[in-house]
């Protein structure tokens, strides 16, 4: 009877655990789905591959399913990929309506990209600006919907209704490189809308900027989008002038083309169709000639422009001419159509794949745990016979042995909290000798290193055994490895990771470098990509970067 007592409690306890696993799966994946939401906007591809390991047919809640479409389509938005499969964004966005102004106008931006990706633009607006209109809404959450409106409202040539929204853009976010680009973005539709007037002033407002600022690059941009500007005013003579002066300063080969496209184009506003007939035919034979060169989009700009030349001196159109300039444009956008669709139809593949592995694995999971709970309880019942028929023939010995095992717990002075001591005493004395090593790498000590490590396990020809090492870092720094790995795993390499270990444990560049034989520089090297990959600011410490990210997100 006493096995027996001792036996049943194991066997509750089993079928409890089961129990709180299936209720808790719900938790787990809340859980699960709020952490990906923490990662989403920085770290898009760790959330994504998060929510991959959820399957949302087996989510109950509404609120937690709203949640999962939110973040998933928040990762894709990120990572600027395709949007069209986010059609469950629109679940959330209703969810959300009546219960969270945030949150809805979170799910509707989201919505709306969806809607744009699938070709419906103006649907895609028209949500946008009632969600911009709500009142109360929180300036990051502004500022999406924003963002998403100025995006998709230059896309469909809405230009003159996003000009206000630019403005606000502008009174929002003062950082040096949002005022650039959204006065860049105010330019273009301030030209697109008809107020060239405004739009030079602001090019040349951003002309100034650049140059007092020292902005290459961006002073060559804004003054190539002045020659259009000052076209489009009828300032056919001081266009050429810029187009000339870029000209004479070595612009990127493949900018020529449309620079000698503009020319003709001003001469034949001008007038002067010759001169027109010979920029063009000059910007043709560059742009044909160039691997670099877009030469379908250039096509479309110039192709009208030879057309209406052609038309000057003939006084005739050709059919065949404008059905090639149109059949031309129709075929790029049907072949942009069938690599999106075919995109879109291998990303559900994946997911579909992914599904289906993830179903086999969980399969053979519940096939295992059965088969272990069978084995367990069937060795527990054999033993319990056993036990049974041997209780009477060991009663007295175990009377003799537990009197024994209290005389030895009563002369015992270590308490729980001192073995704990002595466990840490000896990590602490594990990871000294290592250190000592490394601050004299002689041979000898290498030697003796090599071969206290290998007790265990062979080290493969390592200095230290690292599973070890980081069983030691994971005891003494609260699972400092287990945390980064768990977290960065994917996109640290082994050397990185062994590198940060022993940053955490106080090791020098330099005894680094001896632990993983290593040169300093290849260290120096490696510890700036982690930093990369991590996204530490240069001058800011990994680990303290590493300890600051863990507390945030166990504060959110």
């Amino acid at each position: 009877m006493m096995q027996m007592r001792t036996i049943l409690p194991v066997v509750s306890l089993l079928i409890v655990l089961a129990l709180a696993a299936c209720s808790g799966s719900g938790r787990q994946r809340a859980s699960a789905i709020a952490r990906a939401d923490a990662l989403a906007g920085q770290y898009p591809d760790s959330a994504l591959a998060m929510t991959r390991d959820i399957d949302p047919s087996e989510l109950k809640d509404d609120s937690i399913k709203a949640k999962y479409y939110v973040v998933a389509a928040t990762a894709h938005k990120a990572l600027e990929t395709s949007m069209a499969s986010d059609s469950l964004t629109r679940f959330a966005y209703e969810y959300y309506r009546h219960r969270d102004t945030a949150m809805a106008a979170r799910s509707g931006d989201l919505y709306a990209m969806h809607l744009f990706w699938n070709g419906n633009g103006q649907s895609s607006l028209a949500i946008l600006d009632s969600l911009i209109a709500l009142p109360g809404l929180p300036d990051r959450v502004m500022q999406e919907l924003l963002k998403s409106r100025i995006g998709i409202g230059g896309a469909e040539y809405d230009c003159a209704r996003n000009i206000p929204h630019i403005k606000r853009m502008l009174a929002i976010d003062k950082s040096p490189e949002a005022q650039l680009y959204y006065k860049y973005e105010l330019n273009h539709n301030y030209a697109f809308s008809g107020h060239s007037d405004s739009a030079l002033m602001v090019i040349d407002d951003l002309i100034a900027y650049a140059k007092a600022n020292d902005l290459g690059s961006e002073r060559y941009q804004f003054t190539y989008e002045k020659i259009g500007i000052l076209e489009e005013l009828g300032r056919y003579e001081e266009s050429n002038v810029i187009a000339d002066y870029i000209l004479d300063h070595d612009p990127h080969p493949s900018a020529i083309p449309y620079l000698r496209y503009w020319k003709s184009l001003n001469h034949f506003n001008m007038g002067h169709f010759d001169l027109a007939a010979r920029e063009l035919a000059v910007a043709d034979s560059i742009a044909a000639a160039r691997d670099d060169v877009d030469y379908s989009y250039y096509e479309s700009f110039a192709g009208h422009l030879r057309d209406i030349i052609e038309y000057r001196k003939t006084g005739k159109l050709s059919l065949n001419q404008l059905a090639k300039q149109n059949n031309g444009q129709k075929d790029r956008i049907d072949r942009m159509e069938t690599i999106r669709r075919e995109a879109e139809t291998d990303a559900l593949r994946a997911e579909n794949k992914a599904l289906l592995l993830k179903a086999q694995n969980e399969r053979k999971t519940a096939i295992a745990i059965i088969a272990a709970l069978t084995a367990l309880l069937a060795t527990l019942t054999a033993a319990w016979s056993s036990q049974k028929r041997k209780r009477k023939i060991i009663e007295a010995e175990e009377r003799a042995e537990a009197l024994q095992k209290m005389v030895d717990d009563m002369k015992s002075t270590a308490t729980p909290a001192e073995k704990h001591d002595r466990l840490r005493h000896a990590m602490l004395q594990q990871i000294g000798i290592i250190k000592m090593v490394a601050e004299a790498p002689t041979e000898q000590n290498r030697d003796m290193l090599r071969k206290i490590s290998s007790i265990d396990g062979d080290t493969n020809g390592s200095l230290v055994n690292w599973p070890h090492v980081y069983e030691a870092i994971d005891n003494l720094y609260d699972n400092f490895h287990a945390r980064l790995h768990d977290r960065h795993g994917d996109r640290l390499t082994e050397k990185e990771e062994q590198i940060i270990v022993l940053m955490v444990a106080g090791f020098s560049t330099k005894e680094i470098g001896v632990i993983t034989a290593q040169t300093t520089a290849t260290v120096y090297v490696r510890k700036s990509s982690a930093r990369k990959k991590l996204g530490v600011p240069e001058k800011e410490d990994i680990v303290a970067f590493l300890h600051s990210e863990e507390a945030s997100l166990s504060a959110h």
